[in-house]
């Protein structure tokens, strides 16, 4: 007999997310045999941006995401600058690659060892406190030495995120949440002191990732073996590329590009639409856009929807968005599509991001210009790709007669990986990934959280307020445009 339950919140994720699975005997074997990933909580950025000036967009989309509002004070800064046909000095795309990178590592460490490695660890009689219980305890999770060896790597992976942030804020000003990321550049300005602080953090950094970080991925992978076989999903994958090399923007670190299940080609940007079908949105008159005509209308009594997700697409077909996509794409990794390529993917990119900083800190002009002030014109559209530590972020913009904003539109990486079904009732990403996930104990669906935290879920992770003694959200008041 077939059992419908729901996973509600998924924990060790960032933000809100429920998954429900209908798990059925096939074959002999309990299995996931339906899906559905539903984002529960309307945050609605785009229309907050509506009214607003342009320049207000990078540090209002940065609180999107606390673990990367890099990427998205990125995505929004090249938006406007595509609008401008504003160009940042060398310096400026130089020093955005290095704040991004120190973003990504940290993003990339966080993922493994503080959300998804616990899921494959008995902790019991090494961690036996809050958070680490109540906890899964399942008979195939690594456990005595090599469960310490991974307790021990997790403490000191706490320390090298907070390097990697310290490193990052060189250069940013500050993260999360930098400040010196502007349309138009960077406005930090490098010199000698900013560069050698920044050498001293990576090379520590570099150490840990490639005598920890690597090691313990192809330790896991090589006890866990069988999940080089579960989670494939739609098999096929989307990059948007990352990292400009030269400032034309015309080559990539990672390349941008698409993996369309059998070989890799060039991505189209007017091709990515977003539906609506089983979402709480509607669009007046379409069943499906693209972003720089899309609409972010709620609907929240919305019949037969079920997410605050919309379901993008490429060419109308369902892609998965992330690291592995990115390196994919690239060549720099091909064994497969499934959870524990996922992670063996992130954790080989982190190595490769880290040799690409070397290169850039190198690069870096002392004193040299790395802004140029933007000068706002009416009527102009602009699109910003590029990618965060999840995978593919877009953002679009449209400035009007008055120079302010009149549409603004966000597809996450998560929007893509997590998204619900399309008009056609083809499911998200997660959802084909979570079919067929074999589950031995339902009161325990570890094999479950294993599939869902290889795609490293981020969909609402700014901060929320409390007050102390009351316990109660305090409401949020909009801040003047401007300020």
């Amino acid at each position: 007999m077939a059992t419908t339950f729901t996973i509600d919140p998924v924990s060790r994720i960032e933000g809100h997310l429920k998954i429900e699975v209908t798990i059925d005997e096939v074959t002999g074997q309990q299995q996931v045999v339906d899906a559905k990933s539903s984002g529960t909580m309307f945050r609605g950025f785009e229309n907050i941006l509506i009214g607003r000036h342009p320049l207000d967009a990078p540090q209002i989309t940065q609180r999107i995401c606390g673990v990367c509002p890099v990427s998205h004070g990125m995505a929004s800064c090249m938006t406007i600058e595509d609008a401008l046909s504003l160009v940042p000095p060398t310096n400026g795309r130089i020093l955005r690659n290095l704040v991004l990178g120190a973003n990504f590592i940290q993003s990339h460490i966080l993922h493994f060892y503080h959300l998804a490695a616990l899921d494959y660890i008995n902790t019991q009689g090494i961690l036996d406190m809050p958070p680490w219980s109540y906890r899964h305890i399942t008979a195939d999770m690594a456990s005595g030495d090599d469960a310490q060896h991974f307790v021990n790597s997790y403490l000191q992976a706490l320390e090298i995120r907070r390097k990697s942030h310290q490193m990052g804020a060189i250069f940013g000003g500050k993260l999360p949440m930098c400040t010196s990321f502007n349309p138009g550049g960077c406005t930090d300005i490098p010199d000698s002191t900013k560069i050698s602080a920044f050498a001293a953090l990576l090379d520590e950094i570099k150490l840990f990732i490639d005598d920890v970080f690597v090691p313990d991925v192809q330790l896991l992978g090589s006890i866990f073996n069988s999940y080089y076989s579960l989670g494939v999903g739609s098999g096929k994958l989307i990059s948007y590329g990352v990292f400009d090399l030269d400032d034309a923007g015309s080559s990539r670190f990672f390349d941008r590009g698409v993996y369309d299940g059998s070989v890799v080609g060039s991505m189209d940007a007017g091709l990515i639409t977003e539906e609506v079908g089983h979402s709480y949105f509607n669009y007046s008159g379409a069943t499906s856009l693209h972003p720089s005509d899309g609409e972010t209308a709620v609907d929240p009594t919305k019949v037969n929807a079920y997410s605050y997700i919309k379901a993008p697409r490429y060419n109308g077909e369902v892609y998965e968005a992330g690291p592995l996509a990115r390196m994919w794409v690239n060549g720099d990794y091909s064994k497969g599509i499934s959870a524990m390529d996922r992670i063996e993917a992130r954790a080989l990119e982190t190595q490769k991001i880290a040799n690409g900083l070397y290169g850039w800190l190198g690069e870096l002009a002392g004193g040299a210009d790395s802004y140029t002030p933007p000068a706002i014109v009416p009527s102009v559209e602009g699109e910003g790709l590029t990618e965060a530590p999840r995978g593919a972020l877009g953002h679009w913009i449209s400035i009007g007669a008055d120079s302010n904003t009149t549409r603004y539109q966000v597809i996450t990486p998560t929007a893509w990986n997590c998204s619900p079904r399309d008009d056609g009732g083809n499911l998200g990403p997660v959802e084909q990934a979570l079919v067929g996930t074999p589950v031995d104990d339902i009161n325990q669906p570890v094999e479950i959280l294993r599939v869902i935290h290889s795609f490293d879920p981020c969909l609402a992770c700014s901060v929320h307020m409390m007050r102390p003694d009351e316990k109660k959200p305090i409401q949020v008041i909009d801040v003047p445009a401007g300020l």
